[in-house]
């Protein structure tokens, strides 16, 4: 099943990079990974190493709660690395509502917002709704070709744009892997979403090695640095709320509080708009 497969790939990836040391055990000998090796998890969490390895095979599809909560211990997981290893273990199913259909009273809050640009996404990264100050935002300092098109992650490793748009390239584009991998979690058979991981995994290294390490986390609030070719640099603090009502589907802000710059840079952007 396409299920356990994933299974096996998540726990995979997440015993590769745990180290030893994060679980007191003593770094013996050399080693082909970094990480755990699968006979130490399999001790870890109680179970036999012939066990472990069905597990990452494939082959041992209805692991316990105690087993999964084991192996959240093990590898350190936080709770949308949580939630998604339960999704895997205990299915998903295709009839989520994933609805790209955003609350049109959203859409008027958002619009009663002249100076914080905020924008909603869905589960493939794609932007469904923009305020006036998001679209002022984004148009004067990220220009992306029909090829993009409205795929922020697609946007974020494709678009070479990108990489001097967002001062910090790096850990942003990785966070923004995490936040895919816990949103399409929700729906494993949705095929817009192997379609887009196809499509990266051939076409951009950086996403390759990102995916890879299975990072699972809803993107938190941050700081996060702009280079905007009217303003500058400046720094925002973005908010990333869940929509009831609606899985998949997050509402995110931009406030400019950090710094008097920022702040002026920000209203220099939006003021046409407000």
């Amino acid at each position: 099943m396409e299920t356990d497969r994933k299974l096996g790939e998540f726990l995979r990836a997440r015993r590769e990079i745990t180290p030893p040391a994060r679980v007191d055990l003593p770094d013996a000998g050399s080693r082909r990974t970094p990480g755990l090796r699968r006979e130490e998890v399999a001790m870890l969490i109680g179970v036999s190493t012939d066990y472990y390895v069905r597990l990452e095979q494939g082959r041992e599809r209805n692991p316990s709660d105690q087993v999964i909560a084991a192996l959240t211990e093990v590898f350190a997981l936080g709770a949308d690395a949580v939630a998604h290893l339960y999704a895997l273990a205990r299915g998903s199913s295709p009839a989520d509502d994933t609805s790209d259909q955003v609350s049109p009273n959203l859409i008027r809050l958002m619009n009663s917002w002249p100076r914080t640009p905020a924008f909603v996404i869905n589960q493939c990264m794609e932007t469904l709704a923009l305020n006036p100050s998001a679209t002022a935002f984004y148009e004067r300092g990220l220009r992306r070709t029909p090829k993009i098109g409205n795929n922020t992650l697609r946007a974020m490793f494709l678009d070479p744009v990108a990489r001097e748009f967002y001062a910090d390239w790096e850990s942003t584009a990785r966070a923004k892997v995490a936040h895919f991998r816990a949103t399409a979690g929700r729906n494993l058979h949705d095929p817009r979403v192997s379609e887009l991981v196809d499509e990266l995994t051939d076409l951009s290294p950086e996403f390759r090695d990102a995916w890879a390490r299975y990072d699972v986390q809803i993107e938190p609030g941050r700081l996060r640095r702009f280079r905007h070719e009217l303003v500058g640099e400046l720094t925002v603090t973005t908010e990333v709320f869940s929509l009831a009502g609606s899985p998949g589907q997050h509402l995110i802000t931009f406030q400019a509080d950090h710094d008097r710059h920022s702040a002026e840079a920000l209203e220099e952007l939006c003021g046409d708009v407000a």
